[in-house]
């Protein structure tokens, strides 16, 4: 069984996968709401006076048919709901899209688009009164209730900081005309309303890091889950050993492919094998293959073929074979003893030293 010890290790992409498809996201229901205030306040700023100039011109309209109730016709009151439905879209209806748009960017925003159905599906485990229980009254309702009563009491200290600075004059707006008091009213409500908005959005920002730290901490895994888990995916042990076995023999034709561009191959004489290859290029020469026994004998065959030296120095290539891997250049401490093989060779050959 996985997922008895502390959970300590992040969680791999196939935890975050799976969580994904249940539903299981970061996601802050504050910073939607407070997008979707915001866009509706600055809807309303850009639309209010078209939609108030709209309502007066309905209202003017219906209080004229009413005024004179004998003009009411059938076909009178089916122009007046028209209209009336007219006004909705016309006025209501861009504020309501404006508001759809923001909380639909503000989802994709916080979850990215990537939808899935699996939250849809029927489970019981959700109708289960103690899991319920635990997710009210668990440890995050301390962060929730201190958040709703932050919101309490940042939205009541705008309110009092934008009214009572203003109570006379909002008293002296006894007896003046509707047209002025709706208009102060109006600049006051809105800039209380803007205020609140923009500290809600401070406040989900802050909820929606929390939300994404809880939810790391949520998919985090011990180290027998993440083992676990390594065994599902890992291929059968037969199928790695044959996999090994490829990448053996495919290693090991590259090695050979290269043993008759050597120089020369040094031997012990029957045990190893090194093919040496310097094309003064480099700033020493390199092992371009090495083995022993089967592979050894190999060698010796492949450069017999190709007409590649083959000298016998036993502790050199008991060296050689010992330090050095294939594709590395040997090191300084056989600078000499391989110059003097190289050597030998080119002068037997009949070439330069480069």
């Amino acid at each position: 069984m996985a997922g008895g010890g502390e959970k300590t290790e992040k969680a791999t992409p196939k935890r975050r996968v799976e969580a994904r498809k249940k539903g299981q996201v970061a996601k802050s229901a504050d910073l939607n709401g407070a997008v979707v205030m915001v866009a509706a306040l600055f809807a309303l700023s850009a639309y209010a006076p078209s939609m108030v100039e709209q309502i007066g011109g309905s209202m003017r309209t219906t209080l004229a048919m009413i005024a004179t109730p004998q003009a009411v016709t059938s076909r009178g009151l089916g122009q007046l709901f028209m209209q009336g439905g007219k006004l909705v879209l016309t006025t209501v209806g861009p504020v309501a899209m404006i508001c759809l748009a923001a909380g639909l960017l503000s989802n994709v925003a916080q979850v990215k688009f990537k939808p899935t159905l699996h939250g849809l599906k029927p489970d019981a485990r959700r109708l289960n009164p103690i899991s319920g229980f635990k997710n009210i009254y668990g440890k995050n309702v301390l962060f929730e209730t201190g958040k709703n009563m932050t919101k309490i009491l940042i939205v009541g200290a705008i309110v009092a900081f934008a009214v009572i600075p203003n109570l006379q004059d909002l008293a002296g707006l006894v007896g003046v005309a509707p047209g002025v008091v709706l208009t102060k009213l109006g600049g006051t409500v809105l800039s209380i309303a803007q205020r609140a908005a923009f500290a809600y959005l401070v406040i989900g920002l802050i909820d929606f890091i929390y939300q994404r730290w809880r939810h790391e901490k949520s998919l985090k895994m011990d180290k027998q889950e993440i083992k676990e888990e390594a065994k599902q995916h890992a291929p059968p042990a037969e199928v790695r050993s044959a996999m090994k076995k490829r990448q053996f023999e495919a290693a090991r034709a590259r090695m050979m492919s290269s043993v008759p561009e050597a120089d020369v191959v040094v031997t012990n004489p029957t045990h190893y094998a090194i093919a040496l290859g310097y094309d003064g290029g480099k700033a020493a020469p390199e092992v371009l293959a090495k083995g022993q026994d089967l592979v050894a004998a190999q060698i010796r065959r492949i450069a017999e073929e190709n007409d590649v030296p083959i000298v016998s120095d036993p502790p050199l290539a008991r060296t050689l074979h010992s330090t050095v891997e294939v594709g590395h250049q040997i090191p300084e401490e056989l600078y000499a003893a391989v110059a003097q093989l190289l050597a030998f060779v080119y002068r037997v050959a009949g070439r330069n030293v480069a």
